[in-house]
Order: C-alpha cells, then sequence, then structure tokens
C-alpha cells in the first residue's frame, strides 16, 4: 500500500514539476518574443522618421546617407509605404521575384495591417503610412515554445517507457520465479503422496478410491509442469487440437456443477497444430472457469471448434454477464479482475501462452450485457 502511495506521490510530483517547466517555457518566450516585437518597431519608426526626414529636408546629400545607412540596416523587415487612399508607393524586403504581381503586393499589406499597427508619416500636406509585417526571426519564435515542449514531452516519454519496460521486466521475473517456487514446492508432497499410494495399494482398499486418488495426483503433477514451464521456451509438437480440447473440457465437466451444461461442438474429428498440451490445455481451462464464475455456476457453455483459411478457431461461449466492449482489451490485462476474489492473472497469462508461446491470438469475439460473452483462439493449422 505504502508502495502504491509513494508512485501516485512521485506521479504528482513529476506532473506539477512539468507545468512548471511548460509554464516557465511559455512565459519567458512570451517576454522575448514581446520585447523583440518592441524593438522591431522601433527600428520601424527609425526607418519612418529617416523617409520624413528625406522628404523635407533640404540637405538631400545627408539625408540620402542617413537613409541609405538605414536602410542598410534593417534588412530582415519587410515593408510596404502606401498613400493616404491606400496606394502603393514602394516596398522593402520582399521577394523581389513576386513584387511586379499587384496580387502578391496586396496580400503582403493585408498580412502586415494584421499583425501590425502602422506608422504615420506626416509632411507638408502629405500623410503616408508604413505597414510592416514580423520577420522571418520573430516567426520561428513563435514555434520556439512549441518545439521545446515537444523535446521535453518525448525526453519524458521515453524515461516513461524505460521506467515501465524495466518494471514490466522486474515484474515478470518476479512471477516466473515465484511460478518456478511453487512447481518445486508442489513436487516434494506429490512424491510423498505417489509413496502413500502404492502402500495403500497393498492394503484392502477399495481401488476405485485409489484410482481417483491417482487422478487428482496426475492433476497436481500437471499443475506443477504448467508452473515449471512459465518463463521458459515450451516444447511444442504436433497435436490433434479437437482431443486437447475435449480432454480439458472432460477434466472440467466431472468436477462442475450439475447447474452448469457443457456443449462441445467440434466440426471436425482431426485438426492438427503445433501446440503444447498442458499450457494449451491450461488455457482452455482458464476460459472455462471464467465462463462458470461469469454465469454464477449455472448456464451453459458451448466449446466450438471449426477452421478458416489457414487458422484453427477453438470459441468458447457462455450464457452469464457479458463483458463491455470497453473492457474487451482491459480483460486480458494482469491484475484486472471483476471478482471479490481473485488476482486477475488467469487470461493475462492465457494471452501469453497463446501469443507468445504458440503465436496465435485470443480476444472477444462477442459481448452482450446479461446475454453471454464469446472468446475465440486462433491457432495456425
Amino acid at each position: 500500500m505504502s508502495f502504491f502511495k509513494n508512485t501516485v506521490l512521485t506521479k504528482r510530483i513529476v506532473i506539477f514539476v512539468l507545468f512548471v517547466i511548460v509554464s516557465l517555457i511559455l512565459w519567458n518566450t512570451y517576454i522575448f518574443f514581446q520585447k523583440f516585437k518592441q524593438e522591431e518597431r522601433a527600428k520601424m519608426e527609425i526607418l519612418a522618421s529617416a523617409i520624413k526626414e528625406l522628404a523635407t529636408n533640404t540637405d538631400l546629400d545627408a539625408s540620402v546617407n542617413l537613409e541609405t545607412k538605414i536602410f542598410e540596416n534593417i534588412t530582415n523587415i519587410p515593408s510596404i509605404q502606401v498613400n493616404k487612399d491606400g496606394t502603393i508607393n514602394s516596398w522593402r524586403n520582399l521577394d523581389s521575384t513576386k513584387t511586379s504581381n499587384p496580387k502578391y503586393l496586396q496580400s503582403q499589406l493585408e498580412i502586415m495591417k494584421s499583425q501590425n499597427k502602422p506608422i504615420e508619416i506626416k509632411y507638408l500636406d502629405i500623410t503616408e503610412y508604413v505597414y510592416y509585417r514580423d520577420s522571418d526571426l520573430l516567426d520561428k519564435l513563435t514555434y520556439y515554445p512549441i518545439a521545446l515542449i515537444l523535446i521535453l514531452l518525448l525526453f519524458l516519454t521515453v524515461i516513461y517507457m524505460l521506467f515501465s519496460s524495466n518494471k514490466i521486466a522486474e515484474q515478470n521475473r518476479l512471477w516466473t520465479g515465484m511460478a518456478k517456487e511453487t512447481a518445486h514446492q508442489i513436487g516434494t508432497p506429490l512424491s510423498s503422496l505417489l509413496g502413500w499410494i502404492e502402500l495403500l495399494k497393498l492394503e484392502n482398499i477399495n481401488q476405485k478410491h485409489i484410482s481417483e486418488m491417482e487422478k487428482d495426483i496426475d492433476r497436481l503433477n500437471t499443475i506443477a509442469n504448467r508452473f515449471s514451464k512459465i518463463g521458459s521456451k515450451p516444447e511444442l509438437q504436433q497435436h490433434n487440437i479437437v482431443m486437447v480440447t475435449k480432454t480439458a473440457v472432460d477434466y472440467l465437466k466431472s468436477r462442475s456443477s450439475k447447474q452448469v451444461l457443457f456443449d462441445f461442438n467440434p466440426k471436425f474429428e482431426h485438426l492438427f497444430s503445433t501446440i503444447n498440451i498442458e499450457l494449451f490445455g491450461w488455457v482452455i481451462e482458464n476460459l472455462i472457469k471464467n465462463a462458470i464464475d461469469a454465469m454464477k455456476g449455472k448456464g451453459k457453455i458451448t466449446i466450438s471448434i471449426s477452421e478458416k483459411d489457414k487458422w484453427i478457431q477453438i470459441t468458447v461461449s457462455d450464457t452469464g454477464k457479458g463483458i463491455p466492449k470497453s473492457q474487451f482489451k482491459q480483460i486480458f490485462k494482469p491484475g484486472f479482475t471483476t471478482k471479490k476474489r481473485g488476482w486477475g492473472l488467469g487470461l493475462s497469462l492465457s494471452k501469453r501462452i497463446v501469443d507468445e508461446y504458440h503465436h496465435g491470438k485470443i480476444f472477444v469475439k462477442k459481448s452482450e450485457i446479461n446475454k453471454g460473452t464469446s472468446i475465440q483462439i486462433l491457432l495456425k493449422k
């Protein structure tokens, strides 16, 4: 519980720090942008003053030299000079290959009007206006905070993925170790039980009882073998899927309530695939047990087997409470469960066995609330 609290606290701190960093980036960029914009306007006001000086000063040589120097220093800010009636007089720092087109000049003028207030020039009886737009550098600065935020998010995503992969790898090692240890622990009393059965055979005891005990011991041995294979590459061989599935169904049928009806409906007697019998049988048992739980121990389970193209289709259907569509993928995630008791590992383990070990697919084919669910397994023929 403390680990969960620490994890939540860490996430909140990270989110808060991220929010502060993003806010500082946006604020500083805004301040810098406004300052840069003010500097560009100051340059254009100097330019306007130079134009006025040139028009009114009688010392032409000095005025021309002054305006020329100012023009040489303002080469990155596009501008257009217009009369009071809106007629374009001159332009500066525009694309020289397009300035012969009046539509281009007019479109640039509209952009300038939308970005900045014009600078008024009055001399004698003449009134003119200088319009200008933001320089390319200022335009690029607009996207600067977005680029920084994207880089920051990318960096955090990489860190999160590394953290998640390490956490998943650690969890896998933990579960693998626990599974192998469980198999080892089960093996010790199994050996002892086998010895006791041999002694019971020598006594005058009903052989039917001994036979049932042997079946349960074989079952425990199968469970131990299943756990021992977790985390290891299982041995796969060609087997008849119909017979393997029937064996798993028959075992659970004999140990389930009479209120649970089983309908085993294969369309073929022989369909072969490369599987591990113990692990695949485990998957079928998990699906049937989940179906029984969904029906609360009363209803009908239908197991059908068919083929389509290169796939063998095994479908387990029940008449239980159904699954919301939003949970079709969630039910296969470790820890997800709707039961009051349970670890939520059965379906996630089944998915791993089918997907990773058998290179097949397992998914919710269909489900309706209060009507039932169908989960399908696809295995390559």
